[in-house]
């Protein structure tokens, strides 16, 4: 695979950062969820059809608050921490 090489570096760079690898995870889906959202907002717009795109749009905004859940709530855990 010839992502493997880049894939490993930015592990070793977020564990460096001292992220976890479930975030390293959560990272590398959100990505995905982006570049597949977007090829399929602009094959629905070059077909004409722009509502089928917004809708694909809303899904993938859904997708990605919904398996970032984790992220935001640690993060709510250390903001109340700080309070």
């Amino acid at each position: 695979m010839f992502l493997a090489p880049l894939i490993t570096e930015i592990r070793n760079i977020f564990s460096g950062a001292g992220i976890s690898e479930a975030y390293i995870s959560i990272i590398f889906k959100s990505v995905a969820i982006c570049f597949i959202t977007r090829i399929t907002c602009d094959l629905c717009r070059d077909s004409g059809e722009h509502a089928i795109a917004s809708a694909a749009e809303l899904w993938g905004r859904g997708a990605i608050t919904f398996i970032s859940l984790p992220i935001i709530r640690n993060l709510l855990e250390m903001i109340g921490g700080l309070l």
